[in-house]
């Protein structure tokens, strides 16, 4: 059987793993494993795991992903979600559909402090539900819009998981948080106008709420400075080159933990929560990375990256053709993956098929703006009928909306999303533009 054959194979099992609900990690850990020893033997693969899951895992770039988790751990204990969206609905909360425009702006806002989708999803869910459900927002209104604002978690820097593909692709950190910045902040106003067309055609979907004198207003953004200071100088040094993504993580982790300290009142037990959550979640991560080490082991001594690449840039389909249906599939995957587990899984694979290809761009724009518009198609697929795991999440906090009521609830956000996706591609120069200009 050949090596293209074998990987094919052990796809098939790896995707069968994974829906039947089997840890991420050990999946591609067994995968990897028994994928290695059927092409090399026994001995090669056990000689391989002696040394490889340390330099894997042992790697000082890596040790930006707990300060992220662990500032992301130091923004909820805060309390920092409330003062984001009762800043934002002091501003927009008296439109009609403005606590669900709030709700949007919060989710971006606290997305630069956390880079979790579901976890951005979950908080700001807490948050803003109840107003919703005071002001009698439509619950698929309410639901669709927490659901689709929690993809922005993971898009707006910092994003933990784009610091995976930068490590992945060996590209910039720094670039890659400012190439995500202008596409961020377009996902944002994009989901807005969907909740302004929403209301518009049924207004009773989201009715306005109480107007805001301009003291409360001053009084909210007043109590945000804090945080929009560290946001600045955290992504701002980076930028100017004060310091590095990793120093720079630290330096965010370290403020926000003073925050949470004066405002929040965390002690010692928050203090604890907060360094075993980051803890557990961080090993799941390097769990996830040592796994998908063996596997992409497994899949470079089949050749089938290799030979993938070829076949597909020799077969006559323009870029952009590849390129569509590469995303077309990354929208579908997303649906029953997690972002995390879809890079680290599907990169080593498709990335030498998109270098091969001629986009008109440099090498290091080409893998910048491949980047974006992956980690924007993965996030689509979190709000995906019929499987799109933020839907689940959201709809498990408000258990009165029926589930088909939030599906119907994202399609506004998922026609946005298809424009957006069509827009990056069509323009790279909205995604790259910026480093253009910086360079």
């Amino acid at each position: 059987m050949s090596g293209m054959t074998i990987s094919f194979v052990m796809f098939g099992v790896l995707l069968a793993l994974l829906m039947l609900g089997v840890n991420v990690g050990l999946s591609l850990l067994v995968v990897g494993g028994v994928g290695y020893v059927w092409v090399s033997g026994l001995a090669p693969m056990l000689n391989y795991m002696n040394t490889a899951p340390y330099f894997a895992t042992a790697t000082y770039s890596l040790s930006v992903i707990p300060l992220f988790v662990l500032m992301g751990s130091f923004a909820t204990a805060s309390g920092l979600s409330t003062g984001i969206f009762n800043a934002a609905a002091a501003w927009l909360g008296h439109r009609r559909g403005g606590v669900a425009m709030a709700a949007i702006g919060a989710c971006a806002a606290f997305g630069a402090i956390c880079g979790s989708s579901l976890a951005t999803a979950a908080t700001m869910a807490h948050v803003s539900l109840p107003e919703m459900k005071r002001l009698n927002y439509s619950g698929r209104l309410a639901t669709g819009t927490l659901a689709a604002g929690g993809t922005l978690g993971i898009l707006i820097p910092p994003s933990v998981v784009l610091v995976v593909y930068a490590i992945l692709t060996e590209q910039s950190i720094g670039k890659l948080f400012l190439a995500a910045m202008v596409p961020g902040v377009l996902a944002a106003i994009g989901y807005m106008i969907a909740i302004a067309i929403v209301v518009r055609v049924d207004p009773k979907a989201g009715p306005a709420g109480p107007k805001a004198t301009t003291a409360q207003k001053i009084k909210t953004i007043l109590e945000l400075m804090p945080v929009v200071i560290v946001f600045v100088v955290m992504m701002g040094g980076m930028y100017a080159g004060f310091f590095t993504p990793t120093e720079g993580a630290a330096v965010g982790a370290a403020s926000t933990a003073v925050i949470a300290y004066v405002r929040g009142g965390m002690r010692t037990k928050g203090l604890i929560e907060c360094l075993l959550g980051t803890a557990k979640i961080t090993a799941m991560i390097f769990l996830i990375l040592i796994g998908a080490d063996l596997f992409n082991a497994f899949l470079a001594i089949t050749q089938m990256p290799t030979q993938a690449a070829n076949a597909i840039a020799e077969s006559g389909y323009s870029p952009m053709v590849i390129l569509a249906l590469i995303l077309l599939m990354f929208i579908a995957l997303g649906c029953v993956m997690d972002s995390m587990s879809m890079i680290l899984i599907t990169i080593p694979v498709l990335f030498p098929i998109i270098m091969k290809l001629d986009f008109g761009m440099t090498p290091e724009y080409t893998a910048i703006w491949f980047g974006i518009l992956t980690l924007i198609c993965v996030e689509t697929g979190l709000i995906t009928p019929p499987f799109g795991l933020n839907v689940f999440v959201i709809n498990s906090l408000a258990p009165e909306v029926p589930m088909s009521e939030s599906f119907r609830g994202v399609l506004p956000y998922l026609m946005s999303d298809f424009i957006r996706v069509i827009l990056l591609a069509t323009f790279p120069v909205i995604t790259i533009g910026v480093l253009q200009l910086l360079s």
